[in-house]
């Protein structure tokens, strides 16, 4: 074969490797950049209605403390909510989150606490009933994290 033609041809190889280099690096890091965009959307989602959730059961646990459940109407956000984890979050804190609402719900119907059953309650360290939700949500959170 002529030198010129190999020259040649392997000048149009290299540019086509190169090229298609370029290329698939390029679609690698654009799908790389999507999926953690992507995780990190679903971590922001998340912890939103993890921390509606923790505000709406918070208030309802020290509700819960002092009074009996007069409407259960009450409950309702706290239901809603509780699905809306259901839709995308792990087994285990789906799990958590219905305990806690569980632990509200028998509260309610247990005898009003004084001021010195809630010092010993949280004395012993009892008096956090959204404590396994939250270590739970870390867990599930951390585990997205890694993820990406």
């Amino acid at each position: 074969m002529n030198q010129s033609i190999i020259s040649a041809l392997a000048a149009v190889l290299g540019s086509l490797v190169g090229g298609a280099s370029s290329i698939a690096t390029a679609w690698f890091t654009q799908r790389a950049q999507s999926r953690q965009e992507s995780v990190n959307a679903e971590i922001r989602r998340r912890e939103l209605v993890y921390t509606e959730f923790i505000n709406e059961c918070s208030k309802l646990a020290i509700d819960a403390f002092n009074h009996t459940l007069d409407n259960p109407e009450t409950l309702m956000n706290a239901y809603a909510l509780l699905n809306r984890i259901r839709l995308t979050s792990s087994d285990s804190v789906v799990d958590a989150a219905d305990q806690t609402i569980k632990g509200i719900v028998e509260q309610y119907f247990r005898p009003n606490l004084s001021m010195e059953e809630l010092q010993r309650m949280t004395a012993a360290g009892r008096a956090d009933p959204l404590k396994e939700f939250s270590v739970s949500c870390r867990q599930d959170l951390r585990r997205l994290s890694r993820e990406s």
